[in-house]
């Protein structure tokens, strides 16, 4: 098998938040979105709600998103792999709490990035708050995918 188009060619993202229900869970969406082939990106939280905002998935399939295999997970299914390239925090919870070791040796980066889920008030409001958090990570990963530190 050649070298070109080869898992090593790929480099493996965790984006982690504290609950895992809608910052790191759009993050992931957008980066198997635009990412492939050279990222594949997983989710995860250090206290995971156990399932996924439902504002979060509305948003996402408004978006054409395939939402069918988004779940709210804990950071400790991954401490036996995939080997990790890049561990991005999403929230500034995660970025100070101890990780549990993860499998490759991974650069960690940190985005400050507002918690939709905490906006209280109306259900315009509740949208506006979660498309203004979807923006931001989306300009965030074209940066991140377009950066030439970031290639394998």
């Amino acid at each position: 098998m050649s070298d070109s188009g080869s898992a090593r060619d790929r480099q493996n993202v965790l984006f982690l938040c504290t609950g895992n229900s809608s910052r790191s869970i759009m993050a992931e969406a957008i980066l198997n979105r635009i990412g492939p082939p050279r990222f594949e990106a997983y989710s995860a939280g250090s206290h995971p709600k156990g399932k996924v905002h439902p504002q979060t998935l509305r948003l996402l399939n408004a978006l054409g998103y395939d939402t069918s295999g988004l779940r709210s997970k804990s950071w400790d299914e991954f401490t036996d792999g995939p080997a990790f390239d890049r561990i991005i925090t999403v929230c500034n919870n995660a970025a100070g709490e101890a990780c549990p070791v993860i499998a490759g040796k991974p650069a960690k980066l940190h985005w400050d990035i507002p918690d939709p889920a905490s906006v209280s008030g109306t259900q315009a409001q509740m949208e506006a708050a979660f498309r203004r958090t979807y923006d931001m990570l989306f300009e965030r990963i074209i940066a991140f995918v377009t950066d030439d530190r970031c290639r394998p």
